[in-house]
């Protein structure tokens, strides 16, 4: 029997948490300590945030400035989402290969590839003069932002020393969670401000300042090693990933699986993942994505509930500015200043989450369960007071409630994962956290808008079966406007109106009800023991 050999890892994780794979010891050998203090911590840190807020926000920021781009270049409606789909179906390809990427190329090469490769893309869309030009920029800068936050999470977290994992996790949470929540605000303020342009050219400035930051400073945590391409496994990821992402976004506007390319593109996504999952597991001994890492029962409890958060924070950040816009009237600015008091309260209780998540004083489960049950909590509050006549501050308290419930979600999950496993796995915790997280928010977008939609239909109908001759309310409204047609088209006018408020208010009532639906995932997650944390035993060859 092999004698185990420490690895010096914090981890709180049992044996059998922790797969004892000869390949990986022999990797985890070859890892270098490159954690960074004084002013070296300070700006590398600052350029991973750099990079990790241009990501983000390019997941939102474009949204809110769709109307103004497709009226500028002359698109269509569907023409004018393939900018948003191009980028998010191009990225998640990318996303599960990072670490591979790191492992062949040295993550200070990969990375700043990534930054320079994403500057350059976010330029040439704002510069570009036809939709088709834009969605193929797009594309671009999808492949290259891909693996920006995923690398940023596990290079934040070999940067700061082994006792500042809860600062490390704080400081990245910042950006993958406010960031997508300011997104609104900022792209709002560009477009009503400047142009549509400004919400790719602001990319310029962190996007030069983080290349420099990580040429000049970043060190390798190991060598860049000659591992060959799993051509087979990649063309199968992006076959069932790609076709997965295509069917979430397009498959409200097509009706879903009664459209014949939407058939298609399923059938596509069950052979391409099933095929990737075989192929990656029993067909290659190099993987491209090393999916053995989820035996580690933290990697796979984290990718759990990446997903639920990423269902709820980008569910939850289309429906509430649909809202507000459609119906209460707001301008895009307006709009994203109500999510800017979300994003605000996590940015101001984070640091205060991680300390105590960190301190390893309290199971940061418990944390999760107050912050999805707060979650829970504001949705279901939003759908109660959901009518046409809200007005900014009346929908405060539960944007407040719904910023601290975020607050107590990030931080904790990554401290619980990164944690409980060796350094050398935290790339493939993160990138699997990462898709998890965005694949939960593509989920979770594409059935409530297919809600919506339903929904808005129904109240409708059932709105419009009482709008009779026979009604008491439409014969005064007659006798008021002395005119019939001009009646019912004020009737007509109210029926949509409140038949859309009543859908928003069942959105978020789901939203909810999903939210609590997912907390018993919390319980998955291994529980953080007290003390000092025991090292990973790893075999040794």
């Amino acid at each position: 029997m092999p004698k185990p050999t420490s690895v010096g890892a914090e981890s709180n994780a049992s044996c059998d948490d922790s797969p004892h794979d000869t390949i990986m010891a022999t990797e985890l050998t070859k890892d270098r300590d490159v954690s960074e203090s004084g002013p070296r911590l300070i700006l590398i840190t600052l350029g991973i945030m750099a990079a990790t807020l241009m990501q983000t926000l390019d997941a939102t920021i474009v949204n809110v400035a769709l109307p103004t781009i497709q009226g500028n270049l002359g698109a269509t409606q569907e023409e004018g989402a393939w900018v948003v789909t191009g980028y998010i179906i191009s990225a998640v390809i990318v996303i599960p290969l990072t670490p591979w990427l790191q492992a062949r190329f040295g993550r200070r090469q990969y990375y700043s590839v990534a930054i320079v490769g994403f500057t350059i893309a976010s330029m040439l869309c704002g510069i570009a003069g036809s939709i088709q030009q834009l969605i193929l920029f797009r594309i671009i800068q999808g492949l290259f932002g891909g693996g920006l936050v995923a690398t940023g999470q596990a290079a934040l977290r070999d940067t700061f020393p082994r006792h500042l994992l809860g600062a490390s996790q704080a400081v990245f949470a910042l950006g993958a969670i406010v960031g997508p929540s300011v997104g609104p605000t900022v792209g709002g303020w560009l477009t009503d401000n400047f142009s549509w342009n400004w919400v790719f050219f602001i990319n310029l400035v962190p996007g030069i300042f983080a290349t420099i930051v990580v040429l000049t400073m970043m060190r390798n945590p190991s060598d860049p090693r000659p591992i060959p391409v799993d051509a087979i496994g990649l063309a199968l990821l992006a076959t069932g990933l790609g076709s997965l992402q295509y069917i979430l976004d397009e498959g409200q506007r097509n009706d879903w699986f009664s459209d014949p390319v939407i058939r298609l593109f399923g059938v596509t996504t069950v052979f391409g993942i099933a095929a990737f999952v075989c192929w990656e597991l029993w067909g290659t001994q190099r993987p491209i994505v090393d999916l053995r890492a989820f035996k580690y029962r933290a990697i796979a409890a984290g990718a759990a509930l990446g997903f639920a958060i990423g269902s709820v924070l980008f569910g939850a950040t289309v429906i509430l500015p649909q809202y507000v816009q459609g119906i209460l009237g707001f301008t895009a600015t307006l709009s994203g200043e109500l999510i800017f008091v979300r994003a605000a309260f996590i940015a101001l209780l984070t640091p205060f989450i991680a300390r105590l998540a960190g301190s390893g004083r309290i199971d940061t489960r418990i944390l999760l369960v107050v912050g999805f049950t707060l979650i829970g909590a504001s949705q279901i509050w939003l759908g109660y007071i959901t009518t046409s006549q809200n007005d900014f501050n009346s929908l405060l308290g539960p944007a407040i409630m719904a910023g601290v419930g975020l607050a107590m979600l990030f931080v904790p999950i990554s401290i619980a994962v990164l944690s409980a496993i060796p350094p050398e796995v935290v790339p493939k915790a993160a990138a699997f956290q990462s898709l998890s997280l965005q694949l939960g928010g593509s989920f979770s977008t594409a059935a409530l808008i297919t809600l919506l939609a339903r929904r808005n239909a129904f109240h409708q109908s059932v709105l419009a079966e009482s709008a009779t001759p026979d009604n008491i309310a439409l014969r005064v409204l007659i006798e008021h406007t002395h005119s019939t047609s001009a009646a019912i088209g004020n009737l007509y006018q109210q029926i949509q109106t409140q038949a859309s408020v009543m859908a928003y208010a069942d959105a978020q009532f789901a939203l909810g009800a999903l939210t609590f639906f997912l907390l018993p995932l919390v319980f998955v997650l291994p529980k953080r023991r007290k003390g000092a944390a025991a090292p990973v035993e790893i075999p040794a060859e």
